[in-house]
C-alpha cells in the first residue's frame, strides 16, 4: 500500500456484503449504510477496508468501492450464502483471515468499526490482538426483535442476547442512529451513557431526489393510476400484513375499486422471488385485494427513486425499525411517509409535518390516514415538500463528518492539523434520470 491516508479503518460486516449485488435474505438497510458511509469516508481521505465473508468464490478477493474504500472477501466456511445463525462456527476462520490479510498487505489499522452483533463478536476478539479503538453499531437489537415476535415466529438465540450485552460493555464506543436506541441500550443492556454516540443514518440526495411522477411511471412501464408504495424485506417484522389488511379497509370504502388505487410492493428474495411473497399473496387473496397489488420483487437501487416518485405515499407498517432508511429515501424524493410509531421511525418521520405516525399493528388507523392523504393530495404534496427539506439534514457528507469526529476523538494522534472540509451538497439541478442511470446496479431488499 503506497497511498497516504489520514487514518486506516477496518470495518467488519461478516454476514452480508455491502456491495449487495443481488437481493437476498440478508440484504437491506445495513448494506446501504456500510457501503455509503465507507465511500464517503474514503472521499474524506480515510482508508476503509470492509471485511465480509466470501459467498462466491468467483468474485475478486478485493473489490474497490471508490477512492479509499474497498471490500475484502474473506473465505470462512463454504463460499455460498449460509444461514447467519450458523455463522458463529466460522468466526475463528474469519478472524484469522482478517489478520493474515493485514499482515500480507503490511497494514496497521487505527480503528475497528463492527456492524451487527456477529461482527461485534469479531471486534471483541480483535481488541486484545490489535490493541486499537473499537467502535460498534448494532443496526438491530435481538431483545427488541424478540419483543415484537408473535407466537410461532423464530426468536433470536440466547447467544445473540449475551453477546450484544458483552459487546456494549467492551467496545470503546457504540454508535446508535436515534436517542430512543440509546435509551434502550442504557436501560436494557446496562451500557454506560458516555460510551454511546447518536449519529443518524444518511441518505444519498444525489440519487434520491424528486422526479416528475409522470416521467417516473413511463420509465417503469406503469400506467397513470394512483399508487401506494411499500419498500422493504418481506419478513414479519416489516408488518406488511397490517398494510394488506388496511388495503382491504380502503377497498370497503371504495378506494381500490372505483377510484383505482393500487399497492406496489418492492422487496423479496432475488434467488427465490416467490418464497417470501407466497404467504402474503394468500392473505391478499383471502381478503379479495390480490388483483390490486403488485409484488415487484427486489429492484435495483438506481430504480427506487422512480418507484417513490410514482407513488402518492410510502408506507412503513413495521413492528420494529432501528432507523428505517426507506423512510429517508422516500422523504428525499419528496414523498410523505405513513409509518408505525416505533423505534427509529418516530425519529425520522415528523408527525403531521413530513408524514404521519400511526399505532403499530392497527389496520384501521392506517387505513384512515391513507384514505385522508388520498382524498387530500394537496396535503400529501405539502408533507412531501417538507420531507424533502428534512432529508437534507441527513445527507451522507454530514453524517460521515460526524462519524469522522468520533474516530478522531478515539485516535487523536491521527487527526490532521486541518481536517478536509467536505463541500455541502445541494439537490442537483441536472436531470435526475441521468444521475439515476449512472448508479451501480445494486439490488435493494
Amino acid at each position: 500500500m503506497h497511498e497516504t491516508y489520514q487514518m486506516r479503518i477496518a470495518a467488519i460486516s461478516l454476514h452480508t456484503c455491502p456491495l449487495a449485488a443481488l437481493g437476498g435474505k440478508e440484504t437491506g438497510g445495513m448494506n446501504v449504510y456500510v457501503r455509503e458511509l465507507s465511500r464517503q469516508l474514503g472521499m474524506n481521505g480515510i482508508m476503509v477496508d470492509v471485511f465480509t465473508r466470501s459467498q462466491n468464490p468467483d468474485l475478486p478477493r478485493v473489490v474497490s468501492m471508490g477512492p479509499g474504500s474497498r471490500v475484502i472477501h474473506i473465505p470462512a466456511g463454504a463460499e455460498r450464502p449460509l444461514d447467519k445463525h450458523r455463522l458463529s462456527r466460522h468466526i475463528p476462520e474469519f478472524l484469522n483471515g482478517m489478520i493474515r490479510f493485514a499482515e500480507q498487505e503490511g497494514i496497521s489499522y487505527d480503528l475497528v468499526h463492527s456492524h451487527y452483533w456477529l461482527s461485534g463478536w469479531i471486534g471483541a476478539l480483535l481488541k486484545p490482538l490489535w490493541g486499537i479503538p473499537w467502535v460498534h453499531m448494532y443496526h438491530t437489537l435481538g431483545f427488541l426483535n424478540n419483543h415484537v415476535a408473535r407466537p410461532g415466529e423464530v426468536k433470536e438465540p440466547s447467544i445473540r442476547l449475551t453477546m450484544e450485552a458483552k459487546i456494549g460493555k467492551e467496545a470503546e464506543r457504540v454508535v446508535v442512529p436515534t436517542p430512543m436506541e440509546k435509551a434502550h441500550l442504557i436501560w436494557s443492556l446496562g451500557i454506560a451513557p458516555e460510551k454511546i454516540r447518536v449519529i443518524p443514518c444518511g441518505v444519498d440526495v444525489e440519487l434520491f431526489q424528486p422526479v416528475d411522477p409522470h416521467k417516473a411511471r413511463n420509465l417503469l412501464g406503469l400506467d397513470s393510476g394512483r399508487f401506494i408504495l411499500f419498500v422493504g424485506r418481506l419478513t414479519p417484522v416489516k408488518g406488511l400484513d397490517t398494510l394488506i389488511r388496511a388495503f382491504r379497509i380502503l377497498a370497503d370504502r371504495g378506494w381500490n375499486n372505483g377510484k383505482g388505487v393500487r399497492l406496489l410492493i418492492v422487496g423479496g428474495d432475488q434467488e427465490e422471488p416467490d418464497a417470501d411473497s407466497s404467504e402474503l399473496s394468500s392473505l391478499a387473496g383471502s381478503l379479495g385485494v390480490a388483483d390490486k397489488m403488485l409484488f415487484l420483487g427486489p429492484q435495483r437501487q438506481s430504480l427506487l427513486p422512480l418507484f417513490y416518485a410514482s407513488a402518492e405515499v410510502c408506507v412503513l407498517p413495521s413492528r420494529y425499525e432501528s432507523f428505517g432508511m426507506v423512510a429517508l429515501e422516500a422523504m428525499a424524493c419528496g414523498k410523505p411517509v405513513v409509518a408505525s410509531n416505533v423505534g427509529g421511525l418516530a425519529f425520522s418521520v415528523l408527525n403531521d409535518e413530513t408524514g404521519v405516525l400511526v399505532p403499530e399493528g392497527d389496520p384501521s388507523a392506517l387505513a384512515v390516514h391513507l384514505s385522508f392523504l388520498l382524498d387530500h393530495p394537496e396535503v400529501a404534496r405539502t408533507l412531501g415538500r417538507r420531507a424533502a427539506q428534512r432529508a437534507l439534514n441527513f445527507r451522507w457528507p454530514l453524517i460521515a463528518n460526524r462519524m469522522l469526529d468520533l474516530y478522531h476523538q478515539l485516535t487523536p494522534s491521527r487527526k490532521p492539523a486541518t481536517a478536509p472540509q467536505q463541500k455541502a451538497q445541494e439537490i442537483p439541478k441536472s436531470d435526475p434520470q441521468r444521475s439515476i442511470s449512472n448508479r451501480p446496479r445494486y439490488y435493494y431488499r
